[in-house]
């Protein structure tokens, strides 16, 4: 594998155990690093005490993903605008390069109206971290489909500096990931590395027993010698214990290596 092409642990891949497991599963297991999502979790939500469990484990911050999921829309802040700044000063103050972040609800109209703008103003501020838009996915509701981004759930329609690419994502919306990629251009800074299956669900599953191009995507990615970075961010709330989560989380970085190394 390409030493310039680290892969972290998601911490949210060991939920519902808590942020500290990332961290310790993380070191166990040879990740070079974690992404810290910022959860439900009030560890995850202080950048001293992650920085305290990196120092302790030894594994790095190599991403922060920004609370703005459904269940994280209080965390730190109402105001998705605080959320947001708040996620870029703790990944500037961790050295991680890197924050995900999702394209705005399209019930947040001011938030909409300004997003472009309001990440330009942050990467202005601080030019360490890219403010990677990650691709999301449209709901189903009965026959109908809901789009519940704006102003779309593929952030390569409205176009942006820095992309993440979700593969599970891909899936539930029924796209097709290697030309979302090839869309996201020399924007795509950051991969969640992740399978699925049927349009609809974002099952997050281990990479290699879905029906997404995981192994063709890193191919391509390590071909042309891509320098962003790989998350694995599976979904282990059905491992049933740590012996099986852990084995998961194992099988995911040899995938990701190999896929590399290929």
């Amino acid at each position: 594998m390409t030493q310039s092409v680290p892969v972290l642990l998601s911490t949210t891949s060991v939920y519902p155990e808590p942020t500290a497991v990332g961290f310790e599963l993380a070191a166990d297991l040879g990740y070079d690093g974690v992404e810290l999502m910022v959860f439900t979790d009030r560890i995850s939500q202080d950048p001293a005490a992650a920085a305290s469990l990196s120092r302790h484990y030894g594994v790095r911050i190599g991403a922060v993903h920004a609370p703005c999921l459904l269940v994280t829309q209080r965390v730190w802040s109402p105001d998705p605008w605080t959320r947001l700044r708040r996620s870029v000063q703790a990944a500037d103050h961790l050295g991680a390069p890197v924050v995900v972040i999702h394209p705005p609800f399209s019930w947040q109209r001011d938030y909409a109206r300004k997003f472009s703008a309001v990440l330009a103003s942050l990467e202005a501020r601080y030019p360490r971290v890219a403010i990677a838009v990650e691709n999301m996915f449209p709901l189903k509701v009965g026959r109908r489909k809901l789009v519940p981004y704006s102003p779309h759930w593929d952030p390569t329609r409205h176009g942006y500096g820095a992309y993440t690419l979700d593969l599970s994502h891909c899936a539930a919306a029924g796209a097709d990931a290697l030309a979302m990629a090839e869309r996201m251009g020399e924007g795509l800074r950051h991969v969640h590395l992740c399978d699925g299956t049927a349009p609809g669900s974002d099952s997050h599953m281990v990479p290699g027993r879905g029906t997404q191009p995981c192994a063709e995507l890193l191919g391509k990615l390590a071909a042309s010698g891509w320098s962003g970075t790989v998350t694995v961010e599976v979904s282990t709330r059905k491992s049933g214990n740590r012996t099986r989560r852990s084995a998961d989380l194992a099988e995911s970085l040899r995938f990701a290596r190999e896929g590399f190394d290929a």
